[in-house]
């Protein structure tokens, strides 16, 4: 089989073929000024994704883990205290709360939407709560409504973990503007991709966004006057010429990501397949499109045999993770979370999708139920 005749989970190599130009014009202008830290692309970036976000400020750091830590760290949130998340995420969520010194306290998911379930969470919130951090997982928010009644009873911070969610809204109202502070990855598989590591801080609190600033770039605002001990976790130039390049096309690339899951969900209506639930108050940015069926494993085998590339997000919660052993969870503690890690499939999509290379991948999962029968 060529890699013509396959059909990957994501293809950066079609999204660049599409943008070329105004890419590689982005790397000569930063090459041209030789402003490699912190240059003029990284203000330009800042305010306009900020803008995209409804939001007023946007602080660029170095990676969406960062962009977590360094929120955590500025709002003051450290040893003694603990912030509530989810298990069904990628680790980076409760590395960032465990690298600011506080402890990550998991609760379940919804069933439905995969997300935090709020209804858990007053159960889970304790003298030691501090935060809570919904992640808006494969591209459709949590359920910010019931997550902020909770915060807001408990004088709790509430933090979006929105790296996957670039472009989605809660009742209309964009990712970014539904917290105290929103962080977002721009890892290079990411709705918004740089070409390397990169991430983002969204918040509408001056004084959250300077500290975010002062943390990132070693405590200082001078070269050589540090005001206090902060990071060396700058966002570099190169990648925020490329996300302003790229910035201009995340509506439309959102708008084909939910025109093929559409597709998707009419293609499999009678698959055998568990097909994914947004919740009628969101807009899913769709990152991914994440099936479930209790013969995953042997799915994703047969698909990629086929040339198509599937995935598997994610497949154990971090809750059952050896890192997170100390905190003394054991199987069946978070029921729902661990049957979706059981039994969820990502297939392929992404804005520069054809409808054939669609029909490809439903044509070869129905054909494997189909076999299962014969």
């Amino acid at each position: 089989m060529s890699a013509n005749d396959m059909t990957p989970l994501v293809d950066l190599a079609a999204q660049y073929a599409t943008i070329q130009p105004v890419v590689d014009e982005a790397i000569r202008r930063v090459i041209a000024q030789t402003s490699f830290i912190m240059g003029p692309d990284v203000a330009a970036f800042e305010a306009e994704f900020a803008a995209f976000c409804a939001a007023q400020y946007c602080v660029g750091v170095s990676s969406g883990t960062a962009a977590l830590e360094l929120t955590l760290r500025a709002l003051g949130v450290g040893p003694g205290d603990e912030v509530i998340t989810v298990a069904h995420t990628f680790i980076a969520t409760a590395e960032a709360i465990s690298a600011a010194g506080a402890t990550p306290v998991f609760v379940d998911v919804r069933p439905d939407t995969y997300n935090m379930d709020a209804a858990k969470l007053a159960a889970a919130v304790t003298s030691a709560t501090r935060a809570i951090m919904p992640v808006h997982i494969y591209g459709q928010p949590a359920d910010m409504t019931a997550i902020a009644v909770v915060a807001n009873a408990e004088n709790l911070l509430l933090i979006e973990d929105a790296a996957q969610a670039h472009g989605a809204t809660w009742n209309d109202e964009p990712t970014g503007a539904l917290a105290d502070a929103a962080c977002f990855s721009f890892y290079p598989g990411k709705n918004l991709g740089a070409y390397g590591d990169a991430g983002g801080v969204i918040t509408n609190h001056a004084a959250l966004a300077e500290q975010i600033a002062l943390l990132r770039n070693h405590g200082r605002r001078d070269k050589y006057f540090h005001e206090q001990i902060g990071f060396g976790e700058r966002l570099d130039t190169l990648q925020a010429a490329i996300l302003r390049a790229k910035l201009p096309y995340l509506a439309d690339w959102t708008d084909a990501r939910r025109r093929l899951a559409a597709r998707y969900h009419d293609l499999l209506a009678d698959s055998e397949v568990i097909l994914p639930v947004v919740d009628e108050r969101a807009n899913s940015a769709w990152h991914l499109y994440v099936v479930r069926t209790p013969r995953r494993d042997e799915l994703l085998a047969y698909l990629r045999s086929r040339g198509i590339g599937a995935g598997v997000h994610y497949p154990i919660p971090l809750h059952l993770q050896p890192a997170y052993a100390h905190l003394g969870y054991v199987a069946d503690d978070l029921p729902v979370t661990e049957e979706i890690a059981r039994t969820c499939l990502s297939l392929p999509l992404y804005p520069e999708m054809t409808d054939a290379q669609q029909d490809g991948v439903v044509a070869a999962l129905q054909a494997f139920f189909e076999e299962e029968v014969r």
